[in-house]
């Protein structure tokens, strides 16, 4: 990590920017693959998944036989502990659940909201060294409470056409049946256009790769909705002298381990802090199994020494982190102080594991910089907002003259008419 000294506020934002993503060098594949799947359906997608993926495939359902025979192949303590999180992240999704609250704006005008689910929503799971079946708990939890009627989840195979044993246990436990073997941009264009295998999707969740993202994003342009704007997975500490230097670098390299791209920033107001953090990096990183990985993440990040926990929170709202982590003595206080992050962890004993699994919240986040405008994953992702309203006789009676008077100077007369014409037909009896 490359260690930077008390850098001066202008240049906060050049510290804060991300790698560029560059998709104008697979906008032509990502094209001709939506194009192929939209007028070849399931023969495009498997003729991809061979070409990608490297294995041909009969079908693309994964079959009950399947299902049935992988959950035998997952530990019973793997499934409690899946069934704990699962547990946790309901409790905290249903608490979103919102209730109409009818108001009178004025005498005989009534105002409300409701929510209505979105009919189908597709889950994109990534698979390879990191099958990512916590993310299937953290969008299919929510899918199901909010009501969707049909959940489709694609998740790409391995060598020999099969997937993951855990990710089909995660599904089956909360009661996902559309189970599909295909992943990367093929499954993205499947769940756009649908096949006759798998289902037009009306909004898109789910993390991947540059390939996906990409995808992902064409998707918008043919009417189906996405989660978020997604790039590599980032986090931000802030650390005092209360901090542990060994929590703090495990928060770090748990970040790094996801891939090359990553963004890990450290702040800090105590030099020790930092060298300590630092040193603890360079030991517990040997031990790692995706060593190469959080290494290569690593030099791009950075460890920055500033003036006051205060300047470190003014550098994160700047920075937007997905993940920030306060390992701070008085983080209650800066709590009212954040205005930009995906989600906070609070303290030393909240490591940014809790939120990826089992603590309840969700852990599909706005990187990039996003957190400035967008909010993770909720309930509210997989729901409509409709808003009713209710005149009667008297209400027309009291806003009618000033809609007239509006929609005249507007000069839209078939609105004013509108209006008019109750008012007249009352004022006639």
């Amino acid at each position: 990590m490359k260690k930077i000294k008390f850098p001066k506020p202008e240049t906060w934002p050049e510290l804060s920017k991300r790698p560029l993503i560059d998709f104008t060098s697979i906008s032509d594949t990502v094209q001709k693959v939506f194009q192929a799947i939209k007028n070849n359906g399931d023969g495009s997608v498997k003729a991809y998944t061979n070409l990608f993926d490297g294995v041909e495939l009969e079908k693309l359902q994964v079959s009950q036989d399947e299902i049935k025979k992988s959950l035998e192949r997952v530990p019973e303590d793997l499934k409690q502990a899946i069934q704990l999180a699962a547990a946790n992240i309901e409790k905290f999704h249903r608490t979103q659940i919102d209730q109409p609250q009818k108001t009178e704006t004025t005498t005989g005008v009534v105002c409300w909201r409701e929510s209505r689910p979105i009919d189908r929503v597709g889950i994109y799971i990534p698979g390879g060294t990191a099958p990512l079946f916590s993310t299937v708990l953290m969008l299919g939890i929510p899918a199901k409470i909010a009501g969707c009627s049909e959940i489709v989840l694609c998740t790409p195979p391995d060598k020999n056409g099969t997937i993951n044993p855990t990710i089909l246990y995660t599904a089956q436990l909360i009661g996902i049946t559309k189970l599909f073997k295909v992943g990367g941009i093929q499954a993205v264009a499947a769940m756009t256009f649908g096949t006759d295998s798998i289902p037009h999707v009306d909004k898109i969740f789910g993390p991947g790769n540059q390939y996906v993202t990409a995808a992902k994003l064409q998707a918008q342009n043919y009417g189906v909705a996405i989660d978020m704007p997604a790039g590599p997975s980032e986090v931000l500490v802030i650390a005092d002298q209360s901090a542990v230097p060994s929590f703090v670098a495990a928060d770090l390299l748990s970040q790094a381990e996801h891939g090359t791209d990553s963004q890990v920033i450290l702040l800090s107001d105590h030099e020790q802090i930092i060298d300590a953090v630092l040193k603890e990096v360079t030991i517990q990183m040997e031990a790692l199994p995706r060593k190469q990985l959080a290494a290569q993440a690593l030099l791009s990040s950075k460890a920055i020494l500033l003036k006051s926990v205060e300047e470190c929170i003014n550098f994160s709202n700047q920075y937007a982190p997905e993940h920030l982590i306060l390992a701070i003595e008085n983080y209650n206080e800066a709590i009212p102080k954040i205005t930009n992050a995906g989600s906070v962890f609070l303290g030393n004993y909240s490591c940014e594991s809790a939120g990826d699994y089992a603590s309840g919240t969700n852990h599909t986040l706005p990187t990039n910089g996003y957190a400035r405008n967008y909010s993770g994953v909720s309930l509210d992702s997989f729901v409509k907002k409709i808003t009713f309203q209710e005149l009667s006789s008297q209400g027309i009676r009291n806003i009618g003259p000033a809609i007239e008077l509006m929609a005249e100077a507007e000069q839209l007369q078939a609105h004013k008419n509108a209006v008019t014409l109750r008012l007249k037909a009352l004022q006639n009896g």
